[in-house]
């Protein structure tokens, strides 16, 4: 935990001495439709002490859908003068939904942006349509949408654009991988600065979930089409890719399978192994586990800041 607070600090230093301060903020565009309250949400038992001090913005409309809305997550540290960073979370655990209860699936996703928040950057969560009503590429589209949004708006929360890290979890992670390796489904200003990748599938087989047949299509012969690859290999931005020991023996196989292609490609992923598969939260180290993403999403930081991003 404390390594991974030493990164979100780390992470907020490099990106206010990498930009001078933007220009002053302006007012809300007539097209920011809140379609939720803005509240202080500390009442949901444990998320509650981690919450302590941020505010959400919910129900942010980004599309045409009831679906297409997100949360945005700040705190008296992100209201300095110099933008912040901005992680921005896709979650879920298979195409179709949550396993668990929607405000348990909520609760644990706000740890994380609470902890985003809580150590400098903006936190962002993106709701997205749902298979089987939404199939393929619907999910990328609306990630597409939202990071359009985002670089349209973040501002008005003191949020830096060029400083996106895109954290992808689960069937999030496929939708991520799959908008930046089809250039076709992007839109206008969906770029990000970098994408963590967590317990994903980027290739559906024959033996495919009925979670993924219902996003993907019963027809096998269009998965490969479908699948993040070959275009996955050509994306220029730093990735960290990380599963977890007790992910299922495909979804590891899936983490394994990736980052051998992007190493034998010669873009090779910086990854790391999870202890848990309890949700977002977990990988993040917020279930008190010791192992997270911190080590390699530090590693991550250094290369951003060594890039130089305009």
């Amino acid at each position: 935990m404390k390594n991974y607070l030493a990164f979100l600090l780390v992470l907020t230093v490099a990106a206010a001495s990498a930009h001078a301060p933007l220009p002053a903020r302006p007012t809300a565009p007539s097209d920011l439709v809140p379609v939720g309250l803005t509240d202080n949400d500390t009442t949901a038992g444990g998320v509650a002490r981690l919450c302590e001090q941020v505010t959400f913005s919910r129900g942010l409309r980004y599309g045409d859908s009831e679906a297409n809305v997100l949360d945005v997550a700040i705190s008296e540290s992100t209201k300095a003068d110099t933008p912040r960073p901005v992680l921005l979370f896709v979650a879920g655990d298979n195409f179709t939904g949550n396993r668990g209860a929607p405000d348990l699936a909520r609760d644990i996703q706000d740890e994380a942006m609470c902890f985003a928040a809580r150590n400098g950057m903006i936190g962002v969560r993106v709701n997205y349509r749902l298979a089987p009503a939404a199939t393929w590429p619907m999910g990328a589209t609306d990630v597409a949408a939202a990071l359009s949004w985002i670089h349209g708006n973040i501002d008005l929360f003191n949020g830096d654009a060029r400083e996106i890290v895109a954290v992808g979890y689960g069937a999030g992670a496929f939708h991520v991988a799959s908008l930046l390796a089809h250039p076709e489904l992007q839109t206008d200003r969906a770029d990000v600065a970098a994408i963590v990748l967590v317990s994903g599938i980027y290739r559906a087989g024959k033996d495919a979930s009925d979670s993924e047949k219902a996003y993907l299509g019963t027809d096998a012969a269009q998965y490969d089409k479908r699948s993040v690859f070959p275009g996955i290999l050509n994306v220029d931005v730093p990735i960290v890719l990380a599963w977890s020991a007790d992910d299922p023996a495909n979804l590891v196989a899936q983490g394994e399978t990736l980052k051998k292609t992007l190493c034998g490609a010669g873009h090779c992923p910086r990854a790391t192994l999870l202890r848990s598969h309890d949700g977002i939260a977990a990988a993040f180290g917020l279930d008190g586990s010791g192992d997270s993403l911190a080590e390699p999403t530090l590693l991550l930081v250094k290369q951003l800041e060594a890039r130089g991003l305009p």
